[in-house]
């Protein structure tokens, strides 16, 4: 089973032999017509749909929600952030990149007869590493204001019927989304499925530095408001960027660990290293790089964001699909084999909200040593 493997001309891009593994190897070799067909489906690049009726849950009627939670209570939570990204680029980016992705999968899932849930996204202003402190259009939110909102978002859709969550990150605070997901479940002991999706590193393949061999692919490695993350604003929301402020830079370094001890922001050479798994051997963005970008902006090209953009929708449908087809709407995993609570303690609160003899998680009594 785990010596089967598909390759590409490039050994550093292979596959697994299983269901996400083939379905990234069909978009490596898929043509750019084909490319542009798969964008087609899911209505890629559309307008922000964030103040659009009826495409997220708090734009909808509520009758409505109800209506879809009953065929697809999958809810699908964007998370970005506020953050500087160069002068040619907003620094809402990271909230537009991956709410515009959840926006295209909804409107294909609507398509397929059983559209998927999208939440606003809860983290506008989201964590950060220590090197980003100190700079302008740049707002830090605290890892404790972090976590604890999601934790309250998790309970909240949780209590509505939404019980499968799939967070999709667009922003370098993976630590805490891990850390909320895992408290959420300790201190509340629910039956539930919640991941996180951190788009770029899941479709990591696409944004690999091939250089000139494939004019559709980025040219340098992805790490921040670069030619990759210019290519996918130029793609998805074109009208935010302005090219004739573009201003390449590259981090500084300390004189030390430079030569392939770190990756950068999608794990691209597979590195012993992550980026977040350290401090003190890059001069900080303030200092080192004032101009809000590491890399190469100046290239970036909406032809070379097509194909991982393609890849995380066609990733996250798979994704919907697979759970739907384990636990169908009004279905959780089985709560004696996955909370401590007796069953007779929560089975009221698995029932359709507001139903005869439903209660709310708010009437549970809390559980074990996470009840702070």
């Amino acid at each position: 089973m785990y010596d089967k493997y598909l390759t590409t001309e490039y050994p550093n891009i292979f596959f697994e032999d299983s269901a996400v593994g083939r379905m990234k190897k069909r978009i490596w070799d898929a043509s750019e017509e084909e490319i542009d067909e798969i964008l087609q489906k899911y209505e890629i690049p559309s307008e922000p749909e964030i103040g659009k009726a009826g495409c997220y849950i708090q734009t909808t009627p509520r009758a409505k929600v109800i209506e879809k939670r009953r065929k697809n209570d999958i809810v699908l939570v964007p998370l970005g952030c506020t953050e500087n990204h160069g002068m040619h680029n907003n620094s809402g980016l990271d909230t537009f990149m991956c709410s515009g992705i959840c926006e295209g999968v909804r409107r294909y899932t609507a398509k397929l007869g059983h559209e998927v849930a999208l939440a606003l996204p809860p983290l506008n202003y989201g964590g950060h590493p220590y090197h980003h402190l100190g700079m302008p259009g740049t707002i830090v939110a605290s890892q404790t204001v972090v976590e604890e909102t999601l934790i309250d978002v998790m309970l909240g859709l949780w209590d509505d019927g939404f019980r499968k969550i799939i967070f999709v990150n667009n922003h370098g605070m993976d630590w805490m989304l891990e850390a909320a997901v895992q408290e959420f479940f300790k201190r509340y002991q629910l039956p539930a499925f919640v991941t996180v999706v951190e788009w770029h590193r899941a479709v990591r393949e696409f944004f690999y530095p091939i250089g000139d061999k494939r004019p559709d692919f980025v040219t340098t490695p992805f790490v921040h408001a670069d030619e990759s993350e210019t290519s996918v604003a130029l793609l998805m929301f074109k009208d935010m960027v302005d090219m004739s402020y573009v201003q390449d830079a590259q981090a500084k370094s300390m004189g030390f660990l430079d030569d392939g001890y770190y990756d950068g922001s999608v794990d691209s050479f597979h590195r012993p290293n992550k980026w977040s798994e350290a401090e003190g051997h890059r001069v900080i963005e303030r200092f080192g790089t004032p101009e809000g970008v590491v890399g190469v902006p100046s290239r970036g090209n909406p032809r070379k964001a097509k194909r991982p953009i393609a890849a995380i929708c066609e990733y996250l449908t798979m994704m919907v699909e697979d759970i739907l087809s384990k636990y169908p709407a009004g279905t959780v995993p089985a709560p004696e084999k996955f909370s401590l609570r007796p069953y007779e303690e929560i089975k009221d609160c698995l029932k359709e909200p507001l139903s005869e003899g439903w209660k709310s998680v708010h009437e549970l009594p809390r559980r074990g040593i996470f009840t702070d």
